[in-house]
């Protein structure tokens, strides 16, 4: 009887073999990336959105204001002494003139702090801080800067032999930069604190020369 049962037709009737277990981590990766996703497109919608209402503010502003720059120029300049001693003394009695002109019909400049300086060979000789004021629209006001004194310069050869060509011509490159600190005012609003500088690149003839001073447009530079 044993040895029927062992050829019975070559098949198996013992106990089922349980089927493969399924990959839960294949399953996890193919549910997509869950909240973080969602997170990121609605923050990309969000910074979308900003950059559009905040083009659309500047466009309007413009449309409504025009805004034009602030005009610089130097119209006058006086210059009584420039000398250069053996100790690298700088004598100097210098003053200059300069229009402010603001185009703008709407908007208006609180100009809370001046600080005009002087140059030379890219060594600044003097400093003087002008006094604060208000400007109006379609208005021009005038700056009045003086530079008197002396200050030790360093000048290499280069620097020095630059100089006496300029003492021979009685002719000066000098600068005279502006160092500002600026609110604009549209309306009643009023905005934050501007720094800019406005640069002032001059020749400026001794006035014993009696040589003509051409007028200087200024350079803005943020």
């Amino acid at each position: 009887m044993a040895e029927k049962q062992a050829h019975l037709n070559g098949a198996y009737y013992g106990p089922s073999v349980p089927p493969a277990p399924a990959n839960y981590r294949s399953h996890r990766r193919s549910s997509g990336c869950g909240c973080g996703c969602c997170l990121l497109k609605l923050l990309l919608k969000i910074i979308i959105t900003l950059v559009i209402i905040i083009g659309l503010a500047v466009l309007i502003f413009w449309l409504i204001f025009r805004p034009n720059e602030v005009k610089f120029h130097v119209t006058d300049v006086s210059l009584n002494e420039f000398n250069l001693d053996d100790n690298q003394t700088l004598h100097y009695d210098l003053a200059v003139n300069i229009t402010v002109r603001n185009p703008n019909r709407r908007i208006g400049v609180h100009y809370d702090r001046i600080e005009a300086r002087a140059y030379y060979e890219d060594q600044r000789f003097h400093t003087q801080t002008l006094p604060s004021f208000y400007q109006g629209h379609k208005n021009t006001s005038f700056l009045n800067p003086v530079f008197k004194g002396e200050h030790l310069v360093v000048l290499g050869a280069d620097e020095t032999a630059e100089f006496n060509e300029e003492r021979a011509s009685n002719i000066y490159s000098i600068d005279v930069k502006l160092y500002l600190r600026i609110r604009f005012k549209v309306g009643s609003v009023r905005t934050g604190r501007f720094r800019p500088k406005v640069s002032c690149d001059l020749k400026v003839p001794l006035s014993a020369a009696n040589a003509t001073f051409s007028t200087t447009k200024c350079d803005w530079d943020f």
